[in-house]
């Protein structure tokens, strides 16, 4: 299984060197232009979304993949019905950041084959055997979790292979940073306020320190940012139309980044259940997503633990009739 895995990543790898190439174009190759045209899950495309999603396609039917399912497709596609492995893929994650020349990426999950093809994409995140993201800024890198551990390869340019340059990497356990759309506080729940409260009562708070706000926009940044500085990243749900449960993409979004941030010792959850336990009812199901150090996902968590649901949106202190510490 693994030698399967070995061989999707590399010919994932292949596709992320010409596509890496093409968003270095910016406006010489139309990367960031609209194609007019909308994915199934509703978002509006851009050329570059098309070509990428061509791009690791194409790559992956010639590696042993039975199925894949992409963003920028309605169901899987089926390969080669005989072969190990499915993988879910978002093509190119925030292409919208590239007119703000903002690091985008690729971000894939790869789960050994089941009973059948189509059930395998609705089994729990712990099904994953590897994940990963390749991140398209200042470097283009790849962010590998297999075998356990989480591994940084970035692309040499003028061999166009990716070398290993950081070995299991691990999320800084302690660091006074958050990273939150803050604009979308009046739409948040009474627990991501209370959390966000928190933070920014500083060290004459219940939390004791001084924060940090970082907000890049950008998963895989964020993602990366955090494997590299620590910290935690939030994504709620919220009240606006269409953010009810979560914007974020299950199966090929949180699932693959959750692997990625617990095998380097982090962690995942969606304010009140682990990423990597939650199964998918739909391809493209959302879901919230909170990351980043293991403590500090702990801390969100608990928060939304003392807030009860008829309260959720209340914007009482601490939001319920139980504060956060009894």
């Amino acid at each position: 299984m693994r030698a399967a895995a070995v061989a999707v990543v590399e010919a994932l790898a292949r596709a992320a060197v010409e596509l890496g190439r093409i968003i270095a174009a910016g406006s010489l190759a139309s990367a960031g232009a609209e194609s007019g045209g909308i994915n199934p899950d509703g978002d509006r495309q851009r050329n570059i979304d098309i070509v990428a999603d061509h791009l690791m396609r194409d790559a992956l039917r010639g590696a042993p993949v039975a199925a894949v399912l992409s963003e920028e497709a309605e169901l899987p596609e089926t390969l080669d019905p005989d072969a190990p492995l499915c993988v879910a893929i978002d093509p190119l994650d925030g292409s919208a950041n590239l007119e703000n020349n903002v690091s985008v990426g690729t971000i894939f999950s790869i789960r050994p084959k089941g009973h059948d093809i189509i059930s395998t994409f609705f089994e729990p995140g712990t099904a994953q055997c590897a994940a990963g993201c390749f991140i398209y800024g200042p470097q283009t890198v790849l962010v590998l979790a297999l075998d356990g551990c989480v591994d940084c390869f970035t692309l040499n340019p003028q061999s166009g292979e990716f070398v290993l340059t950081a070995r299991d990497l691990r999320v800084p356990a302690d660091s006074a940073e958050f990273a939150i759309n803050a604009s979308n506080r009046r739409h948040w729940s009474g627990a991501v306020r209370g959390y966000i409260d928190q933070c920014l009562a500083g060290v004459d708070g219940e939390r004791g320190q001084d924060y940090n706000m970082r907000w890049i926009g950008s998963l895989v940044a964020e993602a990366y940012r955090i494997l590299m500085r620590g910290g935690v990243f939030l994504y709620p749900a919220d009240a606006r139309q269409g953010y009810r449960e979560g914007r974020l993409r299950l199966l090929y979004e949180a699932h693959p980044i959750a692997l990625i941030m617990e095998w380097a010792g982090g962690a995942a959850s969606n304010g009140r259940s682990r990423i990597l336990e939650l199964s998918a009812r739909t391809p493209h199901q959302r879901v919230p997503l909170i990351m980043g150090s293991a403590r500090a996902v702990r801390d969100v968590d608990a928060v939304h633990l003392t807030v009860e649901p008829l309260y959720e949106s209340s914007d009482a202190p601490l939001f319920a009739r139980r504060g956060l510490f009894r």
